[in-house]
């Protein structure tokens, strides 16, 4: 087959999307199709929309459908990830009226099929991200000490990966906690600066896989967040989560294995109750085992069955 990924991989510390990107266009080469990743090209069979937005050739979904109603057997498989909750309504929009016209859709959390107000079909599914492979085999069977250690990530700095939070955290929660140490991996904020938390710049996954699985749980302020590939990674490293309820697709990760809390003011309190009961969170999310190539092989099959 030939098939058209409108987007292409990135190297470095970039997000989700490009981890399924680049594992995605490895798998469909291997699995003996050709790929492209502009539309200028006859015959395409499958144009895979990873992001209905303009690409780095200026293709947006629009071109898309041009080109399938200028060939009619051509098929459009689109997958769901950013709906815009972090600031950008407009590409809810824009997404709300593509997947009308697309012949297969499949979205990331349950959240973004509801934000987006599509009924789940045969040809409309849900399918939660997973980590790459490599995360779980970093899993430790650890106990906490009297030192507990806390982590989390982000690559991207948008404010709605919680910063208000990751600064209460250091600014009231360490000064006042001896016992908690954090540390905080990624980017932040333009003139945002730490003062008693571990900082750690964007690292690539062989220094991420190191650092994570010496943690004991993992925290995330985000909100409003489709999927949410840090607290994947978190979970396949063996790491229980603490989520915040206004976490979107998030909560459907992370419900299973871990806590949740509302608030400033719920935040150590959910802490506590981690701590107090954490041989039974660590034991739940050792069982925990989706991979982003579970979810790369469903895209697949969707392609090769459009």
């Amino acid at each position: 087959m030939l098939i058209y990924l409108n987007r292409e991989p990135v190297v470095g510390p970039w997000g989700g999307g490009n981890k399924t990107v680049d594992l995605l266009s490895k798998e469909i080469i291997k699995r003996g199709h050709t790929l492209v990743y502009n539309l200028n090209h006859e015959n395409i069979d499958v144009l895979f929309c990873m992001d209905p937005r303009p690409n780095k050739y200026g293709e947006w979904y629009q071109h898309l459908l041009n080109y399938k109603v200028a060939n009619s057997r051509t098929k459009i498989v689109q997958r769901v990830g950013d709906v815009g909750g972090h600031g950008k309504p407009e590409l809810t929009d824009l997404t709300k009226q593509t997947v009308k016209f697309s012949d297969s859709v499949v979205y990331i959390s349950q959240w973004a099929l509801d934000q987006i107000g599509q009924e789940k079909t045969e040809n409309v599914k849900v399918d939660n991200l997973g980590p790459l492979s490599i995360f779980h085999k970093f899993k430790r069977e650890n106990k906490i000490e009297k030192k507990v250690r806390i982590c989390t990530h982000h690559w991207s700095n948008n404010e709605k990966k919680g910063f208000d939070i990751y600064e209460y955290i250091d600014q009231v929660l360490m000064p006042q906690n001896e016992r908690l140490n954090f540390t905080y991996i990624g980017r932040v904020p333009d003139g945002f600066k730490f003062h008693n938390v571990n900082y750690i710049p964007p690292c690539d996954t062989d220094a991420l896989v190191d650092i994570l699985p010496e943690h004991d749980f993992y925290i995330t302020a985000s909100r409003d967040e489709t999927g949410g590939n840090h607290v994947v990674e978190a979970l396949g490293c063996g790491l229980p989560v603490i989520f915040h309820q206004d976490g979107g697709g998030i909560v459907d990760y992370c419900s299973d294995y871990g806590l949740g809390y509302s608030s400033k003011e719920d935040l150590l309190p959910a802490i506590n109750k981690m701590i107090d009961d954490y041989d039974n969170h660590k034991k739940n999310v050792m069982t925990y085992e989706k991979t982003l190539s579970d979810s790369v092989d469903l895209y697949i099959k969707m392609i090769e069955s459009a």
